[in-house]
């Protein structure tokens, strides 16, 4: 009895994103990513090409990040108090293809740090990494049209990631980045429509779509993860069915989300049969970041070195075919 064929066609192909300029494209950087391209579901090489292979990015911060638990802390306090540093131990010790820094210490609660500070920090940034980068604001609307002009002429020419474009706030960002070549990351609550909505906005503001990377709020392991997974993949199906403002390449702040796990974070003192955080709190980003790569995540911001370690592995065994 033959066996039927149950391999799937599509319509249509995920849009490849391409992000960092070498010397050569008017930049600095010594290598680019490329995400997207995929012209089936995650991980059905069986069906032919399936675009570029995820990435990972680490995920650091502009000021030292004392509300971090022992077992996270102590991977990066030799370096994180210097961005520069952090980010070449990254690049040096961990072969992260990209780098990501959070502008925490701009956010209005947390510091308050003017633009200059901003500026400050990605120009040391780019002068001490050759891979892609991403800057991600604060989160708030007001201060963010303060900062992110700035850092965007800062980076004029590195086509870096910039973040985040919402629906109540994109204008300043899409015009910056328009102006000095950047990509942009689409931010949505987990919700599918208004994923779909930012880039509509975007795209009437004429910014490409082949310089977006959609973000829907990620969720950790046993914290909403079965939502996150079904919103990804229902965006990945629809951009693959020939919706163009959702045939886009996705990312996902797994790090940040995996570490407020209390299972990721609580000391073994108070939950012994949970074992060692030290083991517990990596292996819970770890896990995380799998779900996401079946999902179709193409870009996945992470912390801690094992969890980044690991997931590396993970995807060169994945996309050895």
């Amino acid at each position: 009895m033959a066996l039927p064929d149950v391999k799937e066609s599509w319509p249509a192909q995920i849009v490849e994103v391409k992000i960092g300029a070498t010397s050569e494209e008017g930049g600095t950087r010594t290598s680019v990513v490329k995400v997207g391209g995929h012209k089936g579901l995650p991980l059905h090489f069986f069906e032919g090409a399936n675009g570029n292979r995820s990435v990972v990015a680490a995920h650091i911060l502009d000021v030292t990040p004392e509300e971090w638990v022992p077992s996270l802390a102590e991977a990066y306090k030799d370096v994180w108090g210097d961005v520069g540093k952090w980010a070449a131990y990254c690049v040096d010790e961990l072969g992260v293809d990209m780098v990501c820094v959070a502008l925490q210490g701009c956010h209005p609660d947390l510091g308050n740090r003017p633009a200059d500070h901003a500026v400050e920090v990605v120009t040391k940034l780019k002068e001490s990494v050759g891979v892609p980068l991403i800057v991600w604001g604060t989160g708030v609307a007001e201060k963010d049209n303060q900062i992110m002009p700035k850092v965007s002429e800062a980076l004029r020419g590195e086509r870096a990631l910039l973040g985040s474009a919402t629906q109540e706030n994109y204008k300043t960002l899409c015009a910056v980045a328009q102006a000095d070549e950047h990509c942009i990351i689409s931010e949505a609550p987990l919700d599918i429509n208004i994923g779909k909505q930012v880039n509509i906005l975007l795209s009437d503001m004429e910014f490409p779509l082949e310089r977006i990377v959609m973000f829907q709020t990620t969720g950790a392991l046993g914290y909403g993860f079965e939502y996150v997974y079904s919103i990804q993949e229902r965006q990945r199906l629809a951009g693959l069915g020939g919706d163009k403002l959702m045939a886009l390449p996705m990312m996902a702040t797994v790090g940040h989300e995996a570490w407020r796990a209390k299972e990721a974070k609580a000391p073994e003192s108070e939950f012994p049969e949970w074992g060692m955080e030290s083991v517990r709190g990596p292996l819970w980003e770890t896990v995380t970041a799998a779900g996401m790569l079946i999902s179709g995540v193409d870009i996945l911001l992470m912390r801690h070195p094992e969890a980044i370690r690991q997931t590396k592995k993970l995807i060169d065994r994945l996309w050895r075919q």
